[in-house]
């Protein structure tokens, strides 16, 4: 290596350049004397130039040489230190990193020239290899053992998940090199398999097959939880059923959700698990027949409660009624009650029962208040009548007294004025109220 690097000599250069440029008449015969000199002491062996060596070359011809561009010469006039070998090294390792990366591309016509050559090169493709392999098969028998002997949905889950990453490394495995063995590798790291078509083809349809197994499995357990879902909402709706047509819309859908179990395939987790679920199923749906038949027959009585009550209330329409008509009135919701009554407490018709019952016995009361009513107002006007009949038969008999008349006067207008509103006799005891104050109004001015 010459006492001037090349670096700083460049340096140099440039700044005598700059400095010859300045002088017209000299500088082209300066510059060549100093170019010479540098030159010189770049071909000289030996240590590297000081500072006020390289200054000598130039400081008589060139006075105005910048002085920072001689600290910067100088300095590049070193030879390379710890951080430039470590990048020369560098760069040698990224070359041949980049070699051995060019050689190992998945591309035959690359690889089989090395491998029958210097496999040594091939080191990575080989550790790739082994580790992609030993992981598939592990993958594959990890996933066949989740997916065939699974004991519950989240088994299928996370044998689809080992089967996809069984799936990577598969897919990782140099095709092209099947059936070939690596023995430069195998020697040194004990390889105890030979990657195989038939090996490779199997491994493939295992993950193929497990695929299409975890789908039909999912595809099951998807069903089933419809079903069941469906099954429950039935149960419900059943339950809370008011009418005959709610009751049975639920019981068609309870008996498809039965049906819907039975088309679940036996081959899968889920057609097992639904064949316990169908036996529970059927053992209700039988359990609720007979509440079914009970709830017809509640649902009978209800039904024809309701019919005398309607009765009942178009008959009471339009009053006052007669008392004749009050009691055939009475006994239309005593008929209607008495069907209620008949539904029993562990019936599913029974609340609604007790609901209409409660109505239907307040209708009954009013009823009977308004029967009692019309008997007691027809009494009293027909008893008024009787006693105003014995006040005029008796008005002209000597023994007969105006003080005795007044009282009995005023014992009719008495009976007349318990004559209750809203009954038939009303208002014809309103004409014999007025006639009797009238005739008593008299009397007492007499």
């Amino acid at each position: 290596m010459g006492r001037i690097t090349d670096r700083a000599f460049e340096i140099l250069r440039g700044e005598v350049d700059k400095c010859a440029a300045q002088d017209t008449v000299a500088g082209a015969v300066y510059r060549s004397m100093v170019i010479k000199r540098l030159e010189k002491l770049r071909s000289q062996e030996g240590t590297f130039a000081s500072t006020e060596e390289i200054r000598d070359t130039f400081k008589d011809e060139f006075p105005n040489f910048s002085e920072k561009v001689l600290k910067e010469a100088v300095k590049a006039n070193q030879p390379p230190g710890l951080f430039g070998k470590i990048v020369f090294a560098g760069s040698l390792l990224g070359a041949g990193a980049g070699i051995i990366w060019l050689l190992n591309l998945p591309f035959p016509m690359i690889r089989w020239p090395v491998a029958k050559t210097m496999p040594i090169l091939l080191l990575p493709s080989f550790i790739s290899m082994d580790y992609n392999y030993r992981q598939a098969i592990a993958l594959v028998e990890q996933s066949d053992q989740l997916v065939n002997k699974a004991t519950a949905a989240a088994d299928f889950d996370w044998g689809e998940t080992k089967a996809k990453e069984a799936q990577k490394h598969l897919d990782a495995l140099p095709v092209w090199f099947l059936g070939y063995y690596p023995q430069t590798y195998c020697s040194f790291f004990g390889c105890t398999w030979r990657f195989t078509v038939d090996e490779f083809q199997a491994a493939r349809k295992n993950v193929g097959r497990m695929e299409a197994q975890i789908f039909q499995q999912k595809n099951a357990f998807t069903q089933l939880n419809q079903v069941e879902q469906t099954l429950n909402e039935a149960k419900q709706q059943y339950q809370q059923a008011k009418t005959a047509a709610d009751r049975q819309k639920a019981s068609e859908n309870w008996q498809s959700a039965i049906d819907r179990l039975n088309q679940i395939s036996a081959d899968t987790l889920a057609g097992k698990t639904a064949k316990q679920k169908l036996q529970a199923a059927e053992r209700d749906f039988q359990a609720m027949g007979g509440v079914a038949t009970g709830s017809v027959r509640a649902d009978n009585l209800i039904e024809a409660a309701k019919e005398f009550a309607l009765s009942a209330a178009v008959a009471s329409q339009k009053p006052p009624h007669p008392a004749a008509q009050w009691e055939q009135i009475a006994g239309l919701w005593e008929e209607g009650i008495n069907r209620l009554k008949l539904i029993s407490v562990d019936n599913p018709g029974y609340l609604d029962a007790q609901t209409k019952l409660a109505e239907y016995q307040k209708n009954l009361g009013i009823t009977q208040i308004r029967l009692q009513s019309e008997k007691d107002s027809a009494k009293a006007l027909q008893e008024a009548k009787t006693l105003f009949a014995n006040l005029q038969n008796n008005v002209n008999s000597p023994s007969q007294n105006s003080g005795n008349s007044l009282g009995q006067l005023q014992q009719i207008i008495n009976q007349l004025e318990s004559v209750k509103p809203g009954t038939t006799v009303y208002p014809e005891s309103q004409k014999w109220l007025q006639s009797a104050r009238k005739k008593q109004q008299q009397w007492q001015n007499n």
